[in-house]
């Protein structure tokens, strides 16, 4: 599986870009898992509704193809698009949820954080704070979109919207979990090889 570091990247463009790498893929298109950066921008899924959109003021917001309600995108933020081949592995839409959310509870254990899930709340959790979202877009049996992890950021734009469509959700990060300071690029490195372990794994 291909690691691609884009560091900090416009929304819009990279949405699009893996729209056409989705599109162009053949049957031997490598998987690929993109870690990325976004300015401050809130996404809207497919099925989002407007009543979830509180009181946003000056940050853009996207109307996207993925699944999941509102949330927010900003600096000190980790995100991994997966761009897998679920057909190629044998796999289906839930597996891979599982998957992801599995490795982010793996990478937390790795500092001591206690995570759990939520049912019927895709995500991962600590103490019932939301830490990690997870939102997917599946065309013709492959996934892009992904992950999105709080480490180090401004949340208080999270206060904006009901995150991922719950009222009242409280959200973390890392910086305020973890015991030692946490460092953006070793947490993208152990992340990606945390994900590749689990889906290069599945069989």
């Amino acid at each position: 599986m291909r690691i691609v570091e884009l560091g900090h990247q416009e929304y819009l463009p990279t949405w699009q870009a893996m729209k056409v790498f989705t599109d162009a893929r053949s049957l031997d298109t490598e998987d690929e898992l993109w870690i990325v950066e976004h300015p401050s921008i809130f996404t809207q899924g497919m099925a989002g509704k407007p009543e979830h959109e509180l009181s946003i003021d000056f940050i853009p917001i996207v109307k996207t193809d993925r699944g999941g309600q509102i949330t927010y995108h900003g600096p000190g933020q980790l995100i991994i698009y997966c761009l897998i081949d679920l057909k190629r592995l044998g796999i289906g839409v839930k597996k891979i949820v599982s998957m992801i959310e599995n490795s982010i509870i793996d990478l937390l254990s790795l500092y001591n954080i206690k995570a759990h899930l939520k049912k019927d709340a895709p995500g991962v959790y600590v103490d019932h704070a939301k830490v990690a979202a997870l939102g997917l877009k599946v065309k013709q049996g492959r996934t892009y979109h992904g992950l999105s992890l709080n480490i180090d950021m401004d949340l208080t734009p999270f206060d904006q919207i009901n995150p991922c469509g719950y009222q009242g959700l409280k959200v973390t990060q890392m910086k305020d979990l973890a015991d030692n300071k946490v460092n953006f690029s070793k947490l993208s490195k152990q992340l990606s090889q945390l994900l590749i372990q689990h889906i290069t794994n599945v069989k």
